[in-house]
């Protein structure tokens, strides 16, 4: 089969959405839980509500204590200030905890949605994207669109309104001198635009970084048997550190243009203060601020730059969050499998007709498939071979409409498969692949899996597990039946995982049969039990089987030998033979 990239319809990239836009969008993800954030919210503005309250009661305590020596003042004072953050520690635990209650649901939902969209998502997606790159997405970029949801409203909201209570309190005081924040205002908001645009290209770059990162790391765990082999540890060390040094300059630039960006902001209010300082010293001295009055502007003032400082730095954790969101909702918003039938069937009867199929992949000059004309007849055996990149992985996998035929159509029992609902196709089909793919679960939940394991007792799974020679070695296992594989069987041998895929088959009792290759991996002795029960499996049903030892098809109905993505011949054994044609040719070459 050819490892070229399955070719699919032209698609045109969707226009990028704005920054506004794809937060608008993020914050969807709150909706659902907009009851918990009113009472965050409520918590945080009567929390910032709180900021302005010290420098008032300073000024009173001050003035009516020290200068007025007020008894009631004296005895009040301490009271107010005590209660004043028992209030202030009641309303920070309560938006806190509310936050973090609608964090973690925000990033279960995106999950969720993620997770979704990537199990319906056609073979094109799987060929084009890395694994890594896609698992990233589900980890790091997902946690950075949450800060945006949750830490980064919490920051905007109450440092807001905390804000905003100072300056009235400063504007009551004495307004003039307050004017000077405005003037700060408009230089502090072209600085922001700039940093922003940076951070958010940055952020984009370190993320997609970190998803090569992590498909390295896949790739060498996986292939930790062929570096060890072949001694790529040296290559993949470079590789590796190669990859690694890109994440770290990413982070060094994106940290740099924060560390700037803080001090900036900071040093322009400082010059602000400093000036406010200046001019309410003089208005004390010439009597128009009180001792209580001049040190609570200068405590609001003061209570002014930590909430500036986290204001400034918001913006980095938001420009980070959509550029994490381009991904993810671009992952979200990727085109599902398509399933455009509407007729449902129950079960075929399994005759299949290839009418004029062709099949191209990308990046690839030649068809992989070309004008394919094929009738199997229902309960017949049909074996498919040919050299290596000759269209038969690709022609079977056409059936389940993994792949989608360019021209021409693909018929079961008349009807057009692309006509049939995708489930109700799929319910009719078996395949046993060379490939084995098992889950890190238990024997039992490997063979009846998916829907499977509501349709089908215990006993019935055994009776799978005999007819393809497994539960010889299930009974010798330590929990039998609910023995864990591990990832991907790696407790088992090659043998093992490739019977329990065989029980599995056995189990489903489809009419169609595809067979890749499944009895490759088997032993000699396995191979002749596991022989035997697959040629019981096969009565009755239509049988498709991939196969490149030839001595595996002999007894099949019909043999269709592939050639460049063409028929080039059809028979038995014996009439191929002799012909003396490629099936001859490939036969001599085996015999060897």
């Amino acid at each position: 089969m050819s490892t070229s990239k399955p070719s699919t319809n032209s698609k045109t990239e969707p226009p990028r959405l704005s920054g506004k836009e794809l937060y608008r969008r993020l914050l969807t993800y709150v909706r659902p839980y907009r009851k918990v954030f009113v009472v965050a919210v409520i918590a945080m503005i009567l929390l910032a509500a709180t900021e302005p309250l010290l420098p008032a009661l300073l000024k009173s305590l001050l003035d009516g204590s020290f200068v007025d020596k007020d008894p009631e003042s004296i005895r009040l004072m301490p009271v107010l200030l005590i209660l004043l953050f028992v209030f202030r520690g009641l309303f920070g635990f309560i938006s806190n905890v509310s936050i973090q209650w609608i964090a973690t649901r925000i990033v279960m939902d995106v999950r969720t949605d993620m997770f979704d969209r990537i199990v319906s998502l056609p073979n094109r997606y799987y060929n084009a994207n890395a694994t890594g790159n896609i698992i990233s997405k589900l980890t790091y970029n997902v946690n950075q669109v949450t800060n945006a949801c949750t830490n980064s409203l919490v920051i905007l909201i109450r440092d807001s309104f905390a804000i905003i209570g100072l300056l009235i309190w400063m504007f009551y005081l004495d307004w003039k001198m307050s004017l000077i924040f405005f003037i700060v205002l408009p230089i502090a908001g072209i600085l922001v635009k700039i940093v922003s645009n940076r951070l958010r290209r940055l952020s984009r770059s370190l993320q997609e970084t970190i998803g090569d990162l992590t498909h390295a790391i896949e790739e060498s765990i996986n292939g930790n048997k062929v570096i060890k082999i072949f001694g790529g540890q040296d290559y993949e060390k470079k590789r590796f550190h190669q990859i690694n040094n890109r994440v770290r300059r990413f982070t060094l630039k994106y940290y740099t243009t924060s560390a700037y960006n803080t001090p900036l902001m900071e040093l322009i209010v400082a010059v602000a203060l400093a000036f406010i300082i200046y001019m309410a010293s003089l208005s004390s001295v010439q009597g128009n601020l009180t001792v209580g009055g001049f040190i609570s502007f200068f405590t609001a003032m003061a209570l002014l730059f930590a909430p500036t400082k986290r204001l400034t730095r918001v913006n980095e954790q938001i420009q980070t969050a959509i550029a994490a969101a381009e991904s993810i909702f671009a992952l979200i918003d990727e085109t599902p499998e398509p399933d455009m039938g509407t007729r449902h069937i129950d079960r075929a009867d399994g005759r299949l007709q290839f009418k004029q199929v062709n099949y191209l992949y990308e990046d690839s000059e030649r068809a992989a498939l070309s004008d394919i004309n094929l009738d199997i007849n229902a309960g017949e055996t049909v074996a498919l071979v040919g050299q290596s990149g000759s269209g038969k992985t690709t022609l079977v996998n056409m059936i389940p409409r993994f792949y989608i035929p360019m021209a021409g159509e693909i018929l079961l029992d008349g009807i057009n498969i692309n006509d049939i609902v995708l489930a109700d196709l799929r319910n009719n089909l078996a395949l046993v692949s060379q490939e084995v793919i098992l889950f890190d679960d238990s024997v039992a939940n490997n063979i009846a899996y998916g829907t499977m394991q509501e349709k089908f007792s215990e006993q019935d799974i055994i009776d799978a597990a005999t007819a393809a020679h497994a539960m010889e070695f299930i009974d010798a296992m330590p929990e039998g039946l609910q023995t864990q594989v591990g990832e991907n069987g790696v407790r088992l041998s090659g043998g093992q995982r490739q019977r329990l895929a065989i029980a599995r088959a056995i189990l489903k009792d489809a009419p169609i049969l595809i067979l890749d290759e499944a009895t490759s991996a088997l032993d000699t002795q396995s191979e002749k039990h596991v022989q035997e029960a697959l040629e019981n499996l096969k009565r009755g049903r239509t049988t498709i089987i991939i196969a490149h030892r030839l001595s595996t098809i002999k007894n099949a109905d019909r043999i269709v030998v592939l050639d460049k993505g063409k028929i080039a011949e059809v028979g038995t054994h014996e009439s191929l033979i002799a012909e003396g044609g490629i099936y001859n040719r490939l036969q001599q070459l085996q015999s060897f």
